[in-house]
């Protein structure tokens, strides 16, 4: 009959206290030491800070580990100053302010985009009370046997400045496409656009 417990210890917590065998403390410092190096690495870039590690092995060694660099944190010690030629902060701070100059253009483009559909909204409203107070049709649905001469008159002028409109969008329309398209003269006076 097979055994169901486990086949391995697992994880246990151990005690700390100096390794009596100089060669198991050997062998525990050479596999510990790229995990702490990973460590230190990612403590460095969560507090924006340089770090400098220095320790000895076993047999005497110092193994030393700088972020981002041994030289950098060094010469800032001695120089009591930043270096200007750290070139990993200016680079973190160059993408820092990167994004934050993207995030800011896109809250702008947002935010604009959202006023323009405020306005539309507004003319849309005030459209709709002018409507609903005047309580009459359309201007253009007016039947023209209905009206007075003073509202024949007013038809008459609306009719010719929504004529003047479509001439000026007309007049738009050719110069854009002039040059995209060849014109076709009519003998009447006008141009008329093959698209």
């Amino acid at each position: 009959m097979a055994s169901t417990g486990k086949k391995t210890r697992g994880r246990k917590k151990t005690q700390m206290k100096m390794i009596e065998n100089k060669e198991d403390r050997l062998v525990t410092f050479s596999k510990r030491r790229l995990g702490i190096y990973k460590k230190i690495s990612e403590l460095s870039i969560l507090c924006g800070t340089e770090i400098l590690f220095i320790v000895f092995s076993p047999t005497g060694k110092p193994f030393s580990f700088g972020c981002p660099s041994i030289e950098s944190v060094s010469n800032r010690f001695l120089s009591r100053n930043r270096l200007i030629n750290d070139n990993t902060n200016i680079l973190i701070e160059a993408y820092r302010m990167l994004r934050t100059n993207k995030l800011v253009q896109h809250y702008n483009e947002i935010h604009s985009q959202m006023d323009g559909i405020k306005r539309k909204k507004k003319v849309l409203v005030l459209a709709q009370q002018t409507s609903e107070t005047n309580n009459t049709n359309h201007w253009w649905k007016t039947p023209i046997h209905q009206c007075n001469p003073r509202e024949l008159d007013e038809l008459y002028s609306r009719f010719l400045e929504l004529a003047h409109m479509f001439h000026i969008a007309w007049c738009k329309k050719i110069a854009n496409t002039s040059s995209m398209s060849t014109s076709t003269y009519f003998g009447n006076g006008h141009h008329r656009r093959e698209f």
